[in-house]
Order: structure tokens, then sequence, then C-alpha cells
């Protein structure tokens, strides 16, 4: 890419996240980011809350209920959803007085929170701990609702728990992971809560990399000016909506078109593997998957029914995860200067 090039973005960008005056838009409430604390050079809380109010981001998702970070979210404007430890989940499924140990230490203490969701677990369908993941959130629904708190519970699948997903209209559910997946659609569908619903993660970045022949790069960066797939009487032009069709077309195999999909996780490294993975890739994939959203919040299978948000991944760079890419998806560096300009960077 050449240097003209890079200047020429940048200047989209920049006329496109910010108003005239130069403050940063606000972004909209079904768009947000993952805040993960895998990093032992990471800001305080309090600055990094304060860089999301100034940058106007709006929605954040904690992957534990860390309470540092839920101390330095109280009072603020940020709608939060957080989440019960993999590792805590045995526990909860243990029993309602453990579910309601957990209610009374990560959540009654900061009911000045704006609370969208808890999420019960992280990708752990198909696996070990799937077992525990119903139980747990029927436990912890019985123990909000014992306490008079009408929350919404979920939890976050990803690509792992399918298969066939070509076209996606063939997708289905594992069968190691079908008879939870239809379990937890029967709670979620019969439990009351104030939605029903379900987070799942999207990674083009992934699918591309795994098979660069075969796997669009346009395709992957919502670049394509023609269908890529075509799926019976649905066309195709980028594979993040392919892959929310595959999510939405395993669901309605096993009675689950009810429950609404947001999209818990999505993103492109900066670094990490080469020629795939640089900051250039990174902003074009993220900013064009904001354009996408905000501009046209649907999907060929669900033309008439918006996303049910959409999390960018992540917030930092995070140095304790494991090396590679991994450790390349922050939309910021711990320094709190943005990797590349996008949406979610002021």
């Amino acid at each position: 890419m050449s240097n003209i090039h890079n200047i020429l973005v940048c200047i989209s960008s920049i006329r496109y996240f910010y108003n005239t005056d130069g403050v940063a838009a606000p972004l909209p409430s079904n768009v947000g980011v993952c805040y993960g604390t895998l990093g032992d050079n990471l800001p305080p809380p309090s600055k990094v809350i304060s860089l999301m109010q100034k940058c106007n981001i709006l929605k954040l998702r904690l992957y534990d209920p860390n309470p540092d970070v839920l101390a330095a979210l109280q009072g603020s404007n940020l709608l939060v959803s957080y989440g019960v430890k993999n590792q805590d989940l045995a526990a909860i499924a243990g029993g309602v007085d453990r579910a309601r140990s957990w209610v009374d230490q990560f959540y009654v203490p900061y009911q000045n929170l704006n609370v969208a969701e808890i999420i019960v677990g992280n990708e752990v369908v198909p696996g070990d701990l799937a077992r525990y993941v119903v139980p747990a959130m029927r436990n912890l629904h019985a123990a909000f609702r014992s306490s008079n708190f009408s929350i919404t519970i979920t939890t976050a699948i990803s690509s792992a728990t399918l298969t066939n997903t070509y076209p996606p209209s063939h997708s289905a559910f594992t069968n190691g992971a079908i008879n939870v997946m239809a379990e937890l659609v029967g709670f979620l569908k019969s439990s009351g809560m104030p939605r029903s619903m379900l987070y799942v993660h999207l990674y083009p970045y992934f699918a591309y990399a795994a098979d660069p022949a075969n796997v669009r790069r346009d395709y992957a960066l919502f670049k394509a000016r023609e269908p890529v797939v075509v799926d019976g009487n649905l066309t195709y032009y980028n594979l993040f909506d392919a892959m929310y069709d595959g999510f939405a077309w395993a669901m309605e195999k096993i009675g689950g078109e009810g429950v609404q999909l947001v999209v818990g996780e999505t993103g492109w490294p900066s670094a990490g593997n080469g020629e795939f993975t640089t900051p250039a890739l990174a902003q074009t994939y993220v900013t064009n998957m904001y354009r996408h959203v905000v501009n046209d919040d649907r999907t060929p299978k669900n033309p008439n029914k918006g996303l049910g948000g959409v999390l960018a991944f992540a917030l930092f760079d995070e140095d304790r995860k494991p090396a590679g890419v991994e450790q390349n998806f922050g939309l910021y560096y711990p320094s709190m200067q943005p990797v590349y300009s996008s949406p979610f960077s002021c």
C-alpha cells in the first residue's frame, strides 16, 4: 500500500468518524468493544473508562467480574456486559446457593452499573465444561429472580460449535455441541428473561488466513463488489454475513429461530502472521465492519431483522495471551494510543 493511499485512508477515516467540530461522534448503542485484561502493562481501569467516554464508546464487554473494573464503571454512562469465569461454572451449576453467592459478590455491590447481560462462560461449547453452562445459567437466573433482579443471562459460542458451514444454509451444530445447544435454546426461550439472546463470535480473518487460496481477501474485508457465495436465493458479498447466517441456520434447525444473535466478538489482528496481519488490513476490516453494521444492519437470511449488536475485539493488545496474533487484536496499545484509526479511536 502506497504512502499516498495511506494518507487518503486516514483522511477518509477522520471525515467519517468525527463531527465537523473535531469531536468524536457517538457510536451507536448496539456497537461496542471487548475489554480484556490479560496484559501486565495495561492502564488502570479508571483511565480506560475515561478513554472510552472521551471516544464516545457506549457499550463494553468484560470477560470476568473484575472488581476494580466494575468499581471504575460505577456511575458511568456505559452499557456493560460481564462474564462468569469458565472455572466457576461447575461450582455455580452445583446449586442455587452457589449462584446466589456469585450474585451477592459480583452484582449486588455494583448497583450503579447499567448492565446489559451476564455472560455465563466463554467458548466452552463444545468441551469438558459445556455440560455446566445451562445448569449454571438456570441457577443464576433463579438467584437473580429471588432477589427481584430482572437480568438477561446468556453464554458465548465460537464457530467451533458448527459444521458444514458452506454454504451457510447447510450449517449445523456439531455432534459434540448439539445436545447442549438444544438444552440452551430451550432454557432461553422459556426463562422469561428480558431478552432471549446468544453471543456468537465471528472471525473472517481466521477463515481467510487458514485458506487464502479459496477464501478471497476482498470477501473477508467487506470489499467484494459482486456476490462471492450464492446459497439458493441468497447472495453473499462478505464473509461476516455468511458466518452470521451460518449460526442462524444452525439455531433454526434446533428450534432457536426466536433467539437473537449478538456478535460478541469480531476483529482482525494487526500483527503476528506476516502479510495477513497488518495495521492497514485491521483498519480496513474494522472500519468496513462498522460501516456495514451501521448502514445496513441486516444479513441475507434476515433482511428485515437487524443484528442484535456487535462488539469489536479487543480494546487493547494483551501480552499475557498466547504469542502471535492473539496478542495483536487491540484497537489500542497499552499506552492508549490507537494502533490504527477506526470508529473506536479518538
